[in-house]
């Protein structure tokens, strides 16, 4: 029977949330200034993306809204011709840069959570088979992605972005090409993530409970996923997060280079690539503005990457 004069035996139990606030994790963002002002700018910058079609006041990808005698409109300046005025101002087709900016922003995202969540999903999965079979799977593996690590992935993206799309009918060429980049920068960044998967696994895999269920008749898959697999989460989370930064940066530079996102749903890289012609010519916000977001874009998830390494080292706590 409870005492009531003891609080601590009629105190209720706190509930998932409050535990999660008060857990090791969450005391290292709130002690964490980095971490908070970056979380900030990635949850403000992705909302912003996602509800852009509210949030925007015009739809750049809608050529029947663009007045082309709004083009090159400084920013916050009334045009000289239609008198209409543009908070970051307009490019060489009358598009509004600061809408351009959000549904921009988009596609890249897009293409860059797509990326990581296939290299994610690929080097998962041969890091288990490498590292639980061992033998010529491990060789096979760990030995193609040795070679993959010796060329830089930008030139592997390009080289499997060429090679997908030279048999993309030419039909669907512009369709399909994001599906392609994203295909194109996943397959280059697999290797990381299947070189600590199998780290783990090789250290994982002769402890005693992953022992124990091969003795109860637990099947290899059943063990790879329900018993090894969590013990690399943590490691896995770090990465994506940080793969996140580096797709959208690989995206924004193929884009550049014109062998990204078509003209017709241009990202962030395809926008610094249009600005970057008329960088010497006067009109210097074409270029500015989206090279900004896109550089507190990726800066922001790096460093949230930086802090989440920290906080789930055990080592540092």
């Amino acid at each position: 029977m409870s005492d009531p004069q003891n609080p601590a035996e009629t105190r209720p139990a706190p509930g998932r949330m409050a535990r999660a606030w008060q857990s090791d994790l969450a005391y290292s963002f709130r002690h964490s200034p980095v971490a908070m002002i970056s979380a900030l700018v990635v949850a403000v910058l992705v909302l912003s993306a996602v509800f852009a079609p509210w949030i925007a006041p015009h739809n750049p990808f809608d050529p029947g809204s663009l007045n082309l005698m709004n083009g090159f409109t400084p920013p916050g300046a009334p045009n000289a011709f239609t008198g209409d005025t543009f908070l970051l101002g307009t490019d060489d087709q009358g598009r509004d840069v600061f809408s351009t900016i959000l549904y921009g922003m988009r596609i890249s995202l897009f293409v860059g959570f797509s990326a990581v969540l296939l290299a994610m999903v690929i080097g998962v999965v041969l890091g288990l088979l490498a590292g639980y079979l061992g033998g010529w799977v491990e060789s096979v593996i760990m030995r193609t992605a040795d070679i993959q690590l010796t060329f830089p992935a930008i030139l592997v993206a390009m080289l499997i972005f060429g090679v997908a799309k030279g048999i993309t009918p030419p039909e669907y060429r512009d369709q399909m090409a994001i599906y392609v980049l994203i295909l194109a920068i996943g397959l280059s960044d697999w290797v990381q993530f299947a070189r600590v998967v199998r780290g783990a696994t090789l250290v994982e895999k002769n402890r005693d409970y992953v022992q124990a269920a091969r003795l109860v008749g637990r099947r290899p898959f059943s063990i790879m996923i329900r018993h090894i697999l969590p013990n690399a989460l943590n490691a896995v989370l770090v990465i994506a997060t940080i793969s996140l930064a580096l797709a959208i940066i690989a995206e924004a530079t193929l884009s550049f280079l014109g062998v990204g996102a078509p003209p017709t749903k241009p990202s962030l890289g395809t926008l610094i690539r249009i600005g970057q012609g008329y960088m010497f010519s006067g009109e210097w916000w074409i270029l500015l503005f989206p090279a900004l977001t896109l550089l507190a874009l990726a800066l922001s998830i790096n460093l949230l990457g930086d802090w989440l390494r920290d906080a789930l080292n055990p080592r540092l706590r």
